[in-house]
């Protein structure tokens, strides 16, 4: 019988592990009394066939709108375009990082007189947003923006899209928006149910490609995610992240309590979004850091960055650039992990991934996470064992394990 050990030197860690099946292996897709994955409909626009990567500016950089105190932190066009410039020379585009989606805050607080159209800061974003667009695109990169589903945004600056919403949608796709993030605020339970469907399909309407995020859940107490899921690629399911270790496994644990209506309908074209990746911030130590992105891969979660990529520290550059820790969330399957096994301050968090073998049994990307807290000894090394069956591995010929 397989034994797979973990040693963990520091208080708090993780391992993340791929199993890779062949001809000689036999894996199980699912784990043992776990039914794993089923599918409903969902959204079907083509788009987001596997969870997007980007950069999203509002847990670091919030709705700074003084540009004449905090020129270099406001949100503005110089902030964009400067981020815009680092994904590329950075290297974070050529491991797959493509949207550049501008938060909250951008817009003038009342839309246009005469066409009622949205109207971006004229202080701060002095080209305006179509220049914008064409200036991310001609980088090779794609262009995202915040909207609401109701009477204006979450941080006051602005209208929503109610009574707007073609209008809107429109405008959108005249300014080459690629990504749409839909808060919202300001809008019943009852115009929510409506909103977010009327406003998927008014961006259907206008016949450009706009992956569409939705906030949906995160405002409804009784989420219904077979309809969301109908209607968004990618939707949040828990409260905004904040800059600390203990709000990312505040959103794991979220997750975990509700993982089987979660996974029942994700998959290509259509994710749980957990929010933004805060790696190169200020709070997150690098054990912290590493459990972050290698949760999110995990769940097959969007990974886009809130940081200020001019001053990202090196190793957790190299973190989130991590070829192999990308592949696992970017796996065409689309199949979302799951919290497979709790014993005591570890949890066991596995993904079924490709590749498959000729017996059509996946690999298996498994996370190993040391909560910490050990009240014996708790700076000791700290071993965990776990029997392979456990995690529904039960070939008798063995399994090859890529750390």
């Amino acid at each position: 019988m397989g034994i797979f050990t973990a040693t963990y030197i520091n208080n708090f860690g993780f391992l993340l592990l791929k199993s890779v099946a062949n001809f000689t292996l036999l894996m199980s897709l699912l784990l043992v009394g776990i039914s794993f994955f089923r599918f409903a409909d969902g959204l079907e626009n083509g788009l987001a066939r596997t969870p997007p990567m980007g950069w999203m500016p509002f847990e670091r950089f919030r709705c700074v709108t003084d540009c004449a105190r905090f020129p270099r932190d406001c949100i503005s066009e110089t902030l964009i375009k400067r981020t815009a410039d680092l994904l590329i020379s950075h290297g974070y585009a050529a491991a797959g990082y493509q949207y550049v989606i501008i938060d909250d805050c951008w817009m003038e607080t009342h839309r246009d007189e005469t066409t009622h159209e949205l109207l971006p800061s004229l202080d701060r974003f002095p080209s305006g947003m179509r220049f914008l667009g064409e200036y991310i695109h001609s980088l090779g990169l794609k262009f995202g923006l915040y909207h609401d589903v109701g009477e204006k945004t979450c941080m006051f600056r602005g209208p929503g899209a109610a009574r707007h919403f073609e209008l809107d949608a429109q405008t959108f796709a005249n300014w080459g928006v690629d990504y749409v993030k839909m808060d919202g605020c300001y809008a019943s339970d009852a115009e929510l149910d409506s909103g977010y469907p009327a406003f998927g399909k008014a961006l259907n309407k206008t016949g450009r490609p706009i992956v569409y995020s939705c906030s949906w859940p995160f405002y409804k107490s009784k989420p219904d995610y077979s309809l969301i899921s109908q209607h968004c690629n990618l939707w949040r399911f828990a409260v905004d992240i904040e800059d600390s270790l203990a709000s990312v496994t505040n959103i794991m644990s979220r997750y975990s309590s509700m993982q089987n209506v979660l996974t029942a309908h994700s998959g290509p074209g259509r994710w749980n979004d957990p929010d933004m990746l805060v790696l190169g911030n200020f709070r997150l130590s690098y054990d912290a850091s590493r459990l972050q992105i290698a949760i999110w891969a995990v769940l097959a979660a969007p990974l886009i960055m809130t940081n200020d990529l001019e001053t990202v520290r090196p190793e957790i550059r190299d973190l989130l650039q991590n070829r192999e820790i990308i592949a696992i969330d970017q796996d065409p399957m689309g199949l979302p992990g799951k919290v497979v096994m709790k014993f005591r301050n570890i949890q066991v968090w596995a993904r079924p991934v490709r590749p498959v073998n000729d017996f059509g049994d996946s690999s298996l990307a498994v996370a190993f996470v040391n909560q910490g807290g050990l009240r014996v000894c708790p700076l000791c090394p700290q071993t965990f064992d776990v029997l392979l069956y456990r995690l529904g591995l039960n070939s008798r010929t063995g399994y090859s394990v890529v750390p």
